[in-house]
This record gives structure tokens, C-alpha cells and sequence, in this order.
């Protein structure tokens, strides 16, 4: 079952990649918008679960984008600003903003402000705590992982790294996203470290952890 959907609509490519690198970790999926007016169309289409919106916006502003939304639905918006005047903080929950992250901000405040504002919209907001990709699937309530139904002798902390990696599957994932997703702050040679441990336990499913050069590593989604 997929994560929930944000829309990350922000004009400075450096912050909506590191926005989005940080919510895939924690098993959301993203769509981005560059502009206002990319912003409603992509919200339109996508219908997204959760708007993180800027409003320092070429084409469109933010606000006019979050009271031409709010005019239409309720979807939860987190307002992104660089403006730290209260009379725009305001008029920004005034218009229906959920919430509000002044720049410079933490991406793992971003997140945590994302996850509480869809607990208080739908009552819930968690990942799927099991999910498969081949043979490979892992239990994180149980914190067991199997390879073709045989369970794997892995630490919790295993678990939780190829937990991050089963539920992107196919996709390559950086060492950045890894370390986010694990909570740690640890340097990101580390993982290398913690991945090679993890592959050494796999048993016939090692062959599915690929490394991509200069990059991360990749699960592939079939035997």
C-alpha cells in the first residue's frame, strides 16, 4: 500500500530536493511544482494527500494559490515562507493553512510537522508496516524480515534499513535518505558499513541489494 501523497511546491530546486529526499524516507511519495500555476495544476491532477507550499512563488503567489484550493476542498497545507512578519503568518492560517515553517528550517521539523498535521486531518498517518518486494518482505511491528519465507537473523536495527529499502524498491536510494529514514546522524560512509553487514545476512536475497556507484544502494523489486 502506498504512502501518502505530498505536493511540494517550492521554486528553489536545492530545498524542494532535499524536502522530498527526506519524506520518501520516511515513506511518503512526492510530486513537485515549480510555480503557482503548476502548483493548482498538479493539485487538480495528483490530488495529493498534503501540500507543502511556498509563497514567495514565481507566476502565482502562494497565498493566491492557497485560497484558490481552499475555495474548492479542505486538502491539508503546511505554508513554507521565508517572511517572518506575523501579519503574513496570519493571513496565511486566516486563508486555511494547517500550518506554517519559517526558512531556514530543519527537513526533519518539515516532516514531523507534515506527519501531525495528517494525524489531525485523518485521524492516522503511518506507513505500511509490512511490505514485499520478491522474496524479500519485512514485518515492522514484529521487526522480523523474511527471504522466501525463511526469517533472517537481523538486529532491529537491520530490520529497519532494509525496511527503507524493500518499500522503495526499484528505486535507487541515497545514502542521505537511508540516514534520515534510521533517524541517525551519522556520516554517511556509515551506511556503507551498516549495508554490507545487512547483505551479509541475507541469505539467497543478498543478490537483491545492488550498489549504485557514487549514489546509494537499490533493491531490486524481483528475484
Amino acid at each position: 500500500m502506498p504512502g501518502e501523497l505530498v505536493l511540494v511546491v517550492e521554486d528553489e530546486p536545492q530545498i524542494a530536493d532535499t524536502l522530498e529526499r527526506y519524506l520518501r524516507a520516511n515513506g511518503f511519495r512526492t510530486e513537485r511544482a515549480g510555480d503557482g500555476e503548476r502548483a493548482l495544476e498538479l493539485w487538480r491532477r495528483a490530488r495529493p494527500d498534503l501540500i507543502l507550499l511556498d509563497l514567495m512563488l514565481p507566476k502565482l503567489e502562494g497565498l493566491e494559490v492557497l485560497k484558490r484550493i481552499r475555495q474548492a476542498d479542505k486538502t491539508p497545507i503546511i505554508v513554507l515562507t521565508a517572511k517572518a512578519e506575523e501579519v503574513d503568518r496570519l493571513l496565511g492560517l486566516e486563508l486555511g493553512a494547517d500550518d506554517y515553517v519559517v526558512k531556514p528550517f530543519s527537513p526533519r521539523e518539515v516532516v514531523a510537522r507534515v506527519k501531525a498535521v495528517l494525524r489531525r486531518a485523518q485521524g492516522l498517518v503511518r506507513p505500511p508496516s509490512h511490505v514485499r518486494a520478491g522474496p524479500l518482505e519485512v514485518d515492522m511491528e514484529a521487526l522480523r524480515a523474511r527471504c522466501g519465507g525463511k526469517e533472517l537473523s537481523l538486529t532491529p536495527f537491520q530490520v529497519r534499513l532494509l525496511y527503507l529499502l524493500v518499500a522503495q524498491a526499484g528505486r535507487a536510494v541515497t545514502r542521505e535518505e537511508l540516514l534520515a529514514g534510521l533517524g541517525s546522524e551519522a556520516d554517511e560512509r556509515t551506511v556503507d558499513a551498516h549495508v554490507k553487514n545487512l547483505r551479509a545476512r541475507l541469505g539467497p536475497c543478498a543478490g537483491l541489494l545492488e550498489t549504485v556507484r557514487g549514489y546509494g544502494y537499490r533493491l531490486k523489486e524481483d528475484a
